[in-house]
């Protein structure tokens, strides 16, 4: 599993857990930053970025288990969690595995429903176009759509040349995973304190996914940035940086 991190271990921990096609080195204008002030861990998940000859779960539990199982492997006791996307719907479920070693809770352009409704495409036919069409060029089609400006986003190729590193099966296991798992009834019992933050034209998650997550988990804060579709912390990093530091600084 593929990390980045501060050398010291007298701050605290600050996790990001990436989604779907994403993997550690999309987070690297976060490393730079938050690294002054966190031991910052970025997760490969199996099957994604650097670790993509790892075999993937199908479940968004098995996600979830690994990324704990690095902590622990790591001697990680407590941390502050952050997830985009699919990440999102992991941290949920580590939220709901170990709830007393998250500190403070991100999430970030996803929902409690992993079938997404209204998404640009169905899990189905993302899946039937996978198997049509291979892993590059599904995946370079689907971190299309990330952007406000599609392909034609400066930070899109960057972020497609990720994308493409997952393996077939992974690509298949995560839609799966996705669409078998549904985290509404847990949100009432997350404890953390919550940011919840989303890109007002997100063509992946729309606003009736985040807006279940702010009004059904206690005490949730949200942010909306505007101008942005599913990777503001790509589209916007300054901004995107500068809402997370001041939640988790506060």
């Amino acid at each position: 599993m593929s990390t980045l991190s501060t050398a010291s271990t007298t701050k605290p921990t600050l996790v990001f857990v990436h989604g779907y096609l994403g993997g550690s080195l999309q987070w690297s204008a976060q490393v730079a930053v938050f690294s002054e002030y966190f031991n910052v861990i970025t997760p490969d998940l199996p099957g994604y970025g650097r670790n993509n000859q790892l075999e993937s779960p199908d479940t968004i539990g098995g996600y979830a288990d690994y990324v704990l199982d690095e902590l622990n492997r790591q001697g990680i006791e407590s941390f502050h969690l952050l997830g985009h996307s699919m990440g999102g719907m992991i941290v949920q479920e580590m939220m709901a595995r170990a709830p007393e070693r998250v500190n403070k809770l991100v999430l970030y352009g996803t929902g409690p429903i992993g079938v997404m409704p209204g998404r640009f495409e169905s899990i189905d036919e993302s899946k039937q176009r996978l198997i049509d069409e291979g892993v590059e060029s599904s995946a370079r089609r689907i971190s299309a759509k990330w952007f406000v400006d599609g392909a034609d986003s400066g930070v899109y190729p960057g972020c497609a040349d990720i994308a493409v590193l997952a393996s077939t099966q992974a690509a298949i296991a995560g839609l799966s995973a996705m669409q078998a798992w549904s985290g509404i009834q847990a949100l009432p019992k997350i404890a953390a304190l919550t940011l919840v933050l989303w890109g007002d034209r997100d063509q992946s998650y729309l606003w009736a996914q985040p807006e279940a997550l702010w009004k059904k988990i206690p005490d949730a804060s949200l942010s909306v940035v505007p101008g942005c579709s599913h990777a503001v912390h790509l589209e916007k990093p300054e901004l995107f940086n500068a809402i997370l530091l001041d939640f988790l600084m506060a």
